[in-house]
């Protein structure tokens, strides 16, 4: 982290974020005088970085949350976090996408940021086990204008998450009977140790599923999802072809991610 009074604030937010990660908690005059910016600064960055759930405020600074491995957010408080940065993984993963291909959508808010991202791409076949990614391409069928041709949604159909994501033996079935060029998986969160992981046990394996049916699989997560641990792992790294992010990965992760992972693309910045 480095003096930088022109941060803008969402960038400041991740740089603080990345440090009380790595480090276990911070105190704020240590920020105010690595950022350069005022103590009222740093404060108003904490409570924002606390009411999304991210970090815990103590006397003087900050600390990690500890969240269960079992916790597992509803879509509309997924939804909420790092908003702003699933938009731009969600312009960068498009660009993957060729007319004509066949893909798969996990159920996921950056999934959901994606299928948007992906209306004007022409004659897609879309596999999702998302009803909230399914209606986005249902709506835009339903508004389209002559000449315009609407994709193809496969719905997996099984039981819903707290996530929105339809998971268990029938989605299984669905997912296993179907082949796809490029699977778009969301995640709860990635580690070197547990690899990709789930609160959700149904989700892990329905997870499983769609990436032994696809033929590269793309993992769409903003940086906050790195060290994360759910209860049930469902892949490796060494699996993941690309993964998208987003700026607020350091350059410490990213190094470590590109060991593991043959692409790395950062939204709005490098390939490595």
């Amino acid at each position: 982290m480095t003096d930088n009074q022109n941060l803008l604030a969402e960038q400041r937010r991740a740089l603080i974020l990345d440090e009380v990660r790595r480090r276990g908690g911070v105190r704020v005059n240590e920020l105010t005088r690595r950022l350069g910016v005022s103590d009222m600064t740093i404060r108003r960055d904490l409570d924002a970085l606390a009411r999304q759930g991210m970090v815990a405020k103590v006397h003087g600074g900050a600390v990690p949350v500890s969240e269960p491995s079992t916790h597992e957010p509803g879509f509309e408080a997924k939804s909420a976090l790092e908003p702003s940065a699933k938009d731009e993984i969600a312009r960068e993963a498009a660009s993957l996408v060729l007319p004509g291909s066949a893909i798969a959508l996990s159920g996921g808010t950056t999934t959901y940021a994606l299928a948007r991202q992906l209306l004007d791409v022409p004659d897609l076949t879309v596999v999702t086990n998302s009803v909230r990614v399914a209606d986005v391409f249902h709506e835009a069928r339903q508004t389209a204008g002559e000449g315009r041709r609407a994709a193809t949604v496969v719905l997996t159909g099984g039981v819903r998450t707290p996530s929105d994501a339809l998971v268990g033996p029938v989605a299984d079935r669905a997912v296993r009977s179907l082949h796809f060029d490029l699977l778009f998986l969301g995640v709860h969160g990635l580690s070197v140790e547990a690899g990709l992981s789930t609160p959700n046990l149904a989700e892990a394996e329905t997870n499983g599923c769609l990436i032994r049916s696809a033929r590269r699989l793309v993992v769409v997560a903003d940086h906050t999802k790195w060290g994360t641990v759910g209860l049930s792992s469902f892949g490796t790294l060494d699996e993941v072809d690309t993964w998208v992010t987003d700026r607020g990965m350091s350059a410490e992760v990213r190094a470590e991610v590109a060991e593991h992972v043959p692409g790395l693309l950062v939204a709005g910045g490098t390939t490595a």
